[in-house]
């Protein structure tokens, strides 16, 4: 898969798009046979040396309700994503991020990558916000 526009094609075969852009597609991803959902967003990003990449992204909970620290030492265990700090209103959320080189992108790599991060940041939600599915 070496186009964001394949990448969007594949997704919007399987997902209901709810967000849709030339570079960013967001979706509702089900985490579990309860009907819970973790909101993800695919977007394709640029490093200093314009080599493409696959951003994985989803939010997870407001930064406050969780100590910065314990994110840094759970990143240090993560062998799949990275959790990071971004902005939605106006208020700090953790974020869960994944990102995959277009030169070594493999459709299914991707989607593994995509189950993981999803399911990982709603166990995070589930549990540090008492069962409430925000995102």
């Amino acid at each position: 898969m070496k186009t964001f526009a394949g990448i969007r094609e594949v997704i919007q075969n399987n997902n209901e798009l709810v967000h849709d852009e030339p570079f960013i597609i967001g979706f509702e991803y089900k985490t579990e046979e309860t009907g819970r959902r973790q909101s993800i967003f695919l977007a394709e990003i640029k490093d200093d040396a314009d080599h493409r990449y696959l951003r994985i992204e989803t939010t997870v909970i407001p930064l406050d309700h969780y100590d910065a620290e314990k994110c840094l030492r759970i990143n240090q265990m993560l062998r799949v994503g990275y959790l990071a700090v971004g902005d939605l209103g106006g208020t700090a959320y953790i974020k869960m991020c994944h990102n995959i080189a277009y030169s070594s992108l493999v459709m299914s790599e991707a989607e593994s990558a995509i189950s993981y991060i999803a399911r990982l940041a709603d166990d995070f939600e589930n549990q540090f916000e008492d069962g409430a599915d925000i995102f």
